[in-house]
């Protein structure tokens, strides 16, 4: 199925895989339908930079004193393991009442177990939080595509860290003689150099929010290793191109 012939229905699934809501056959479906076509993929990592920068407004939460009891308790259930795992080298009584329904050592070991599994929530969810607050904040987005519109490069800016970050979405890849340049284009002005591209996946460039402020568009050339001057503009052809658009998120 080509989704991009249907935008709404590839924002929705996009939504959905980002927030974890998409599961089973449905999810490697999309997954598969990603790896396939570059617009789908841009779409999943836009909507999951958006997601991800909702966590800012959450207020951090200090984990429950209850889980240095439950550290404790396991502790003691580890030094009771250890106990068992003597009795049992010793000679097993003729008959034990009850039957295995009745051991004493399948009920310690199903409440360290459940111990166990209860600190392991408290924790990787604590860790998880903090992963989620630290997250990048994402003000400006831009998906640049070539002129058969297939996306080719998603951007997006973190003032946070003063960074852009780009991830290439499309198969092009540059000659290793030439490289990819980006460019801000501001209304009735020259286009303004943001930094030369390397050939990895996904790379970082420093910026600032004055330098986006006001920029309706970006913009990627091919030029000669190691990119121009700023001041020459482009003087190769402009492989990409995109609206640069705020979130209001």
């Amino acid at each position: 199925m080509n989704l991009a012939a249907h935008p709404r229905l590839l924002a929705l699934l996009s939504a959905a895989h980002a927030l974890g809501t998409l599961r089973g056959g449905a999810r490697r479906r999309f997954e598969t339908l990603a790896r396939e076509q570059a617009t789908v993929r841009a779409s999943a990592l836009l909507w999951q930079d958006r997601l991800a920068s909702l966590t800012e407004l959450e207020t951090p939460v200090a984990p429950d004193p209850a889980v240095w009891t439950r550290i404790r308790n396991l502790v003691d259930a580890e030094q009771q393991r250890e106990a068992l795992a003597r009795q049992r080298s010793a000679p097993a009584p003729a008959t034990r009442p009850g039957g295995w329904w009745g051991s004493l050592a399948l009920w310690r070991g199903a409440a360290a177990a459940g111990a166990l599994a209860t600190v392991l929530a408290v924790v990787v969810g604590a860790g998880l939080r903090e992963q989620l607050r630290s997250a990048p904040q994402v003000q400006y987005v831009a998906v640049l595509s070539d002129d058969r519109s297939d996306a080719s490069m998603l951007v997006t800016f973190d003032p946070k860290n003063r960074q852009l970050t780009l991830q290439r979405v499309g198969a092009y890849r540059e000659a290793a003689d030439r490289s990819l340049q980006l460019w801000a284009l501001p209304p009735g002005g020259a286009p303004r150099s943001l930094g030369v591209l390397g050939p990895q996946q996904a790379l970082h460039l420093a910026a600032t929010p004055s330098e986006l402020q006001a920029v309706p568009a970006l913009a990627i050339s091919l030029e000669p290793k190691g990119g121009v001057p700023s001041e020459r503009g482009p003087t190769g052809p402009v492989l990409f191109k995109g609206p640069l658009i705020e979130k209001t998120l």
